[in-house]
């Protein structure tokens, strides 16, 4: 089956649980507007052919504002201002192989990213706009460029499975394909007779997810009371609701959930409903004359927003930040032929555009965020690190990875190791089976009946599982600690808080000296985090502790051990408190407790 374009959007109107899963193939044809005065045009063929039984997936650019009001000023587009394709049917999803995607996944190279001094500059231009009083909120944001080796297929696919739910297209059109896993809803409108019904679903407010469960309800329960997040989100559905009732019938437009979180797999989101009954006659190219583009990535108010926004922002958006989706046919057909229609867009963040030229394959995915008064430069760019890290989980392909020691043919610790690794491929999305993953260490032990061994388990994407076997060699106390010479800033990763082979944050602390064991770790806020392949004890106060998961580091199955037999305690160890400890220690389930010294 030849496709050309897929769409996996949640369906509000139809249920929570609903989802509407279709490809598409070739299509019958294709409506483009180049020009501003084409948009209407062609949003009005859009709802025709799918009154007539069609169904038309596609996307409108951020820079097609101007259709729908000249005061909305953008850049000139670098495309198509619309594009659709109509079908006359969809197909079945295709049933992609988990294996052989993981057999050959996609990569992505991405360049460095926006800098911070222009970051905090812009953000600076954009409170002083706020305290003159000329707009309360500016949506700013910043394009990833890299290229892309392998298959865009792929790269979609690992993209779903970092970010799975929410409104998710592919969506081919000619030498520009759109791969977007958007958990935002911009509209879904179902048209009727009598007056249709809509609902939109703004996502402003952003947290990250916890390295504990404590923490990480700690952290969505902030996020629902915060102060400025809440002001966040509130600014966005009051001028949702305004754009909402140019089409509304009288007093339909309500806010049936205000400030609700969402889970995702890195960040937790807010969000609020707003919803109405259109009124009869309404159109499609209407309620994107009253909504685009969705406020939540322009600001408040909108006109001010986007004016300041291309002031900051030195080229087009593109279709990020613009609308994605499909509109099709809803119901028998009346009396004239004609359907009822029904049309779901996702507002396009989390959104990667891939560009073929001269046979490279090139990449670019907008960041951004909403800025406030409230907002302080460091937590809004730890929230762009929060909210890129979706695509950093798809771009470079990597396997679970538990590392055990194999004495006399038994596992140390082994269902500690098992229910951690089984914890990762729950947090990853990769299928787990237990009774492979013990017949492939069955097998090892097997072939490994005496001396020490350091085992690599390893699982794919596919959740098929490998194991490895190398000599373990006894290490000399005390072993010797490097103290890093610079803040470890990956501590709060998803590739720290989960054992992995992505280890590249782990290696640049590598030890380089002759006769340093490893190194000692410490985050941003000069709190000591662990080593680069074990967790770390301090005698201090008359007693032995280890930091604690949210300082950012590796829950290791010996540290577990260490505090299940109250051997250790949890305590936060900064760099300050080093004078007082009085004693070192090393500690992984490979090599056990080791003694150590830190220089």
């Amino acid at each position: 089956m030849t496709t050309t374009s897929r769409i996996d959007f949640t369906q509000p109107l139809d249920g929570q649980a609903a989802r509407l899963r279709q490809a598409f193939g070739r299509p019958r044809q294709l409506l483009l507007a180049h020009t501003h005065a084409d948009v209407r045009a062609v949003l009005d063929a859009v709802h025709a052919a799918a009154q007539r039984g069609h169904w038309c997936v596609g996307y409108l650019r951020y820079e097609a504002a101007a259709a729908f009001d000249t005061a909305l000023q953008t850049h000139a587009a670098d495309g198509p201002l619309a594009w659709f394709a109509v079908h006359d049917a969809p197909m079945p999803w295709p049933d992609d192989n988990l294996q052989q995607r993981a057999a050959d996944p996609a990569r992505v190279e991405w360049a460095d990213g926006p800098e911070r001094a222009a970051f905090d500059a812009a953000l600076a231009r954009i409170q002083q706009a706020i305290s003159a009083g000329e707009l309360y909120q500016v949506n700013y944001t910043a394009p990833l460029r890299g290229r892309l080796q392998g298959a865009a297929e792929a790269l979609f696919a690992a993209l779903q499975q970092a970010q799975p739910g929410g409104y998710a297209a592919h969506i081919v059109a000619g030498d520009e394909q759109l791969l977007s896993v958007s958990p935002e809803l911009f509209f879904d409108w179902h048209d009727a007779p009598g007056g249709g019904r809509i609902v939109a679903r703004p996502m402003k407010g952003t947290a990250p997810r916890g390295a504990t469960p404590g923490q990480d309800m700690a952290n969505a329960e902030w996020l629902r009371t915060a102060p400025k997040e809440r002001a966040e989100n509130v600014m966005i559905v009051d001028l949702l609701r305004n754009d909402m009732a140019r089409i509304a019938l009288p007093h339909s437009v309500r806010v049936p959930v205000l400030f609700a979180t969402q889970a995702l797999p890195t960040v937790w989101q807010m969000t609020s409903d707003v919803q109405a009954r259109t009124r009869p006659g309404t159109t499609l190219t209407d309620v994107f004359a009253a909504l685009f583009p969705c406020g939540s990535v322009t600001g408040a108010p909108k006109v001010r927003a986007m004016q300041m926004i291309r002031q900051l922002e030195p080229a087009p958006r593109g279709v990020y930040c613009g609308a994605v989706g499909v509109v099709r046919p809803r119901g028998p057909a009346g009396a004239d032929g004609l359907r009822a229609v029904a049309a779901t867009f996702n507002v396009p963040i989390r959104t990667v555009v891939l560009h073929t030229q001269g046979g490279q394959q090139r990449v670019h995915c907008g960041i951004g965020s909403g800025i406030t008064c409230g907002a302080q430069a460091d937590a809004e760019w730890r929230e762009w690190q929060y909210k890129r890290a979706f695509v950093e989980r798809a771009s470079m392909p990597f396997e679970l990875l538990e590392t055990l020691a194999l004495e006399d043919a038994a596992f140390r610790h082994l269902p500690e190791h098992l229910a951690r690794l089984r914890g990762a491929a729950a947090h990853f999305g990769v299928p787990w089976d237990a009774d492979a993953v013990q017949q492939c260490l069955r097998a090892l032990a097997q072939r490994h009946l005496a001396q020490r061994w350091r085992v690599r388990l390893l699982l794919d994407a596919a959740g098929r599982p490998r194991a490895e076997a190398f000599a373990l060699h006894a290490a000399s106390e005390p072993v010797r600690l490097a103290l890093a010479t610079r803040a470890f800033t990956a501590a709060h990763s998803e590739f720290v808080r989960y054992k992995t082979t992505r280890r590249a944050h782990y290696a640049a602390f590598a030890p380089t000296a002759p006769g340093v064991f490893d190194t000692l770790l410490w985050n941003e806020a000069g709190e000591i985090t662990e080593s680069t392949f074990g967790n770390i004890a301090a005698y201090i106060d008359g007693r032995w502790v280890t930091p604690p998961c949210c300082c950012g580091l590796l829950p290791g199955v010996g540290r577990a051990v260490a505090l299940r037999e109250g051997r250790v305690a949890e305590a936060v160890l900064r760099l300050t408190d080093r004078p007082r400890v009085q004693g070192w220690a090393f500690i992984n389930s490979l090599r056990g407790w080791l003694a150590a010294t830190v220089q």
